[in-house]
């Protein structure tokens, strides 16, 4: 964007700056500290100029908004046109009890729906299973049957909202369930919309939630991705998570390759199922963390969508523009949040919803001040949300598209989180011998993302112990009487009363209806056919979540992680 003229000069003002300016000041002052870094550790000059951006081209690595590469933003108008979804995440105890939380997030002005799960849900157990014990509705909403479906979307046309459901390893089982309740409900399969994460290679290297082996796991998720292209083609059937790699502990690079390299391996397995990366491509979506370095996460949203569409071009041979997009949610950084001065998190919050916003998000959650403490109050969850409402109706943030574009600082950090994260996406490439499917299943089966990503996480716990990275009211400005804010409980009488449902459903329920649709879904895995269409017939019939799961699990046994130690 420079000749070589030009950077001359630039070159040779900045070494008189730095001699006739700048050194005064530094042998009179000094900096703050010795050395400056992102919370990824990821060193930051001082100042950046043209010369750190000499081999940028504007074509080839920015362009204009809605153009390939789509550095700057995946729609022309981008939020000018419209603001992001604001989407909180919600669920907790009975589907009655998140029915009503849904109904105040929609009155209070959320424009999408997010559920979550409890962990029985979670990991395709039922709610009546001897390991569900004090876990029901404690960590999200449980949900063993259609039943609990037809309750939490009391009062909700699915054809009025959209859906993210943020579940993976029994992810086939709540997608049917949607397509069961939008059958009842009369909305044509064609017209809802939603995203079920379902990305089953991230729960191995980061989450920990599963029920059958990878392999087995991945065919599931390709199941997914292909009946939803044919039946339901505006619902995400996957999207592609980082956030929970981040949450383990990773570094912003770490969490773009990774990420990245997951998806690529569904794309390779849906190629080879026969499928058109033009028609499945534009379905893919992704999930990213926003931490608390602006600028770093700024400069890796804008180079994941570099990277992803040049890679779909180039590797994959995707000829339209929609294929190559990438289109991501935002979720605030949860493991930043502090037990600590609490309210200290609506800071922490608004700056990295500002981050996810900069960056060109599709949509975003951010964070309840409480959820360090425990699930969010309904006070914390409207103060989340009129974050969100401030920054797009308030701070002219959503009104000039990709506004760092163009700066020497974004520009050049940009370039090195893509190169570090291309360099991470190669090396997964090579293990599986120029498959990416086989070096994702290659690296959760060596160890290789865990060990990643625990490196990352024990040196950044290291940095904080020593007071290089701080964080406000831990190991820096505490106060002795720290404050407490109200919090959500969940009743122990929750328990007892999605028991007493389970127990009626069961009882309600045609047993030989759901014996015969339990039948074909263990032959739909037997002769290798797409087994969604056999679990919405199953979920119709009031079949449980664990009764299916188990299926999968009798036939695909179940997986235990293999520890390695370096």
């Amino acid at each position: 964007m420079f000749d070589e003229d030009e950077l001359d000069t630039i070159r040779e003002s900045a070494a008189e700056w730095e001699r006739e300016r700048l050194d005064p000041v530094l042998d009179a002052y000094g900096e703050r500290q010795d050395r400056f870094a992102t919370v990824s550790n990821m060193e930051v000059d001082r100042l950046y100029t043209p010369d750190d951006v000499a081999d940028l081209t504007f074509e080839e690595d920015l362009g204009f908004p809605g153009e390939a590469p789509f550095t700057r933003g995946v729609y022309p108008t981008m939020h000018r046109g419209r603001t992001w979804t604001m989407r909180q995440f919600a669920g907790f105890g009975t589907a009655e009890e998140t029915n009503e939380r849904f109904h105040y997030l929609i009155r209070e002005g959320q424009t999408g729906l997010s559920t979550a799960f409890d962990m029985p849900t979670l990991m395709g157990i039922d709610s009546d299973h001897r390991m569900s014990r004090g876990e029901i509705g404690k960590e999200g909403v449980a949900v063993d049957t259609l039943r609990d479906m037809e309750i939490l979307f009391d009062g909700i046309s699915l054809d009025d909202v959209s859906t993210s459901f943020t579940i993976n390893p029994s992810a086939v089982v709540i997608y049917a369930m949607y397509i069961a309740l939008a059958d009842q409900q009369g909305v044509p399969r064609e017209q809802i919309r939603g995203t079920l994460q379902n990305d089953m290679f991230k729960e191995f290297i980061a989450q920990k939630e599963w029920v059958v082996p990878p392999e087995p796991s991945l065919r599931i998720v390709t199941d997914i991705i292909e009946f939803s292209v044919e039946n339901t083609p505006k619902f995400k059937p996957v999207s592609i998570s980082g956030y929970h790699i981040r949450e383990a502990g990773s570094t912003a690079v770490q969490e773009l390759a990774f990420t990245l390299a997951d998806g690529m391996a569904y794309v390779e397995d849906c190629i080879d199922r026969g499928m058109d990366v033009d028609e499945f491509g534009p379905t893919l979506s992704f999930f990213f963390n926003s931490h608390n370095t602006l600028f770093e996460e700024v400069a890796k949203f804008r180079a994941s969508r570099r990277i992803w569409a040049r890679v779909m071009k180039e590797w994959y041979d995707a000829e339209t523009d929609q294929a190559r997009m990438l289109k991501f949610h935002t979720q605030t950084a949860g493991q930043s949040l502090t037990a600590q001065q609490p309210l200290n998190n609506i800071s922490r919050v608004t700056v990295q919803a500002l981050a996810a916003i900069l960056g060109g998000t599709q949509s975003l959650h951010t964070n309840s001040y409480d959820e360090a403490l425990a699930l969010p109050s309904e006070e914390a969850v409207r103060v989340a949300l009129r974050t969100q409402q401030i920054l797009a109706d308030e701070s002219g943030a959503a009104d000039i598209i990709d506004p760092l574009g163009g700066s020497f600082a974004i520009e050049s950090l940009t370039n090195e989180v893509e190169a570090e994260a291309m360099a991470y996406i190669e090396e997964i490439r090579e293990m599986g011998n120029g498959s990416m499917r086989d070096g994702v299943l290659t690296g959760i089966e060596d160890g290789y993302f865990q060990r990643e990503i625990q490196d990352a996480a024990y040196e950044y716990q290291e940095r904080v112990e020593r007071g290089e990275e701080t964080v406000v009211g831990v190991n820096a400005y505490e106060i002795e009487e720290d404050t407490q804010p109200d919090i959500l409980t969940v009743d122990e009488e929750t328990e007892r009363r999605q028991l007493d449902r389970l127990e009626a459903v069961k009882a309600e329920r045609d047993d030989e209806r759901v014996e015969s649709a339990l039948e074909d879904v263990d032959k739909a895995i037997h002769n290798g056919d797409n087994v969604v269409g056999p679990v919405v017939k199953a979920v119709k019939a009031y079949a449980t979540m664990g009764e299916i799961m188990g299926v999968f699990e009798d036939h695909y046994g179940s997986y235990q992680e293999t520890i390695r130690v370096a």
